[in-house]
């Protein structure tokens, strides 16, 4: 058997999540703590000042809760991999687990990437169910406000998500109703995450990320930008380059299956990604999760 660790990224998130770790991984924990000045554990499972929906927020909140879930899953006697990837946020847990950084430094780089990215206003998302990718792609490219709209994750043969100004949203629905979508659904976020928009707080983060040293993966982790395993020497190029392009999370999962990988196992909140492995998987690709 070959299995794959996947960690979940933003809109995973729900309150309550984490209540098994935090004491077993006090350590963890505090550390959190330190470097967020914050308390993790009120916001996880109480999110008093319903915190836990805002990406400055969300973000380090789920890179703490994957991260813990991962330990304990080793801790309980889990079989080691032979790849790891993260949907988006979820790719630093990947870099974690394959030891390209520590768990500190790895949630130094996520509060400042979900403050960045939370900073970003302007533009929206819709996922578009029903449709295929390269159907998608033509509806887009059929219009002036198509062509400013980027497909943001693709996500399964059957989920993809556009992204770009709210405007242009709005005009290409009824193109693609026209078109036969089951839905089109726009989605309540505050920015065109992985698109174009993106450039400037991608600009930014490979500014930050440049002040740290990065050591070379101890296990192949599929990146969301290039579907492929990182490059040993270019794991800080590769990261940078991340929050302004595709999530391309349904060639990572054909690439995974054409390794050979039998199993996926999901560590952290939820089970968006094992629901889109079942969907893959239906159509004809992909490993069973």
């Amino acid at each position: 058997m070959s299995i794959a660790y996947l960690f979940p990224g933003q809109g995973s998130q729900t309150k309550g999540m984490g209540a098994a770790l935090f004491e077993r991984y006090a350590d963890w924990t505090a550390e959190a703590e330190a470097v967020l000045g914050y308390s993790i554990v009120e916001l996880c499972l109480e999110d008093p000042r319903n915190e836990l929906g805002q990406t400055a927020f969300t973000q380090p909140a789920l890179y703490v809760v994957n991260a813990m879930t991962w330990r304990a899953f080793i801790d309980d006697g889990g079989a080691a991999p032979a790849f790891v990837a993260g949907h988006s946020l979820g790719e630093y847990n990947a870099l974690l687990a394959a030891g390209c950084f520590d768990f500190g430094t790895g949630l130094r780089l996520v509060q400042r990437r979900g403050a960045m990215m939370g900073e970003v206003r302007g533009g929206g998302m819709a996922a578009v169910i029903g449709l295929e990718p390269a159907a998608i792609a033509a509806v887009l490219d059929a219009s002036d406000a198509g062509r400013r709209l980027d497909i943001a994750n693709f996500n399964s043969f059957d989920q993809t998500v556009i992204a770009g100004p709210k405007d242009d949203i709005t005009a290409v629905a009824d193109a693609f109703e026209a078109a036969g979508v089951r839905a089109f659904i726009p989605l309540n976020v505050s920015a065109p995450f992985h698109s174009r928009y993106m450039r400037q707080p991608m600009e930014g983060c490979a500014a930050f990320l440049a002040d740290y040293t990065f050591r070379a993966p101890v296990m192949p982790v599929i990146s969301n930008v290039t579907a492929e395993p990182y490059a040993a020497d270019l794991v800080r190029e590769t990261l940078a380059r991340q929050i302004g392009n595709s999530v391309r999370w349904l060639d990572s999962m054909l690439f995974l299956s054409g390794q050979g990988v039998t199993t996926l196992e999901e560590l952290g909140p939820g089970s968006v990604l094992k629901k889109l492995a079942a969907q893959i998987r239906k159509k004809g690709g992909g490993v069973k999760a």
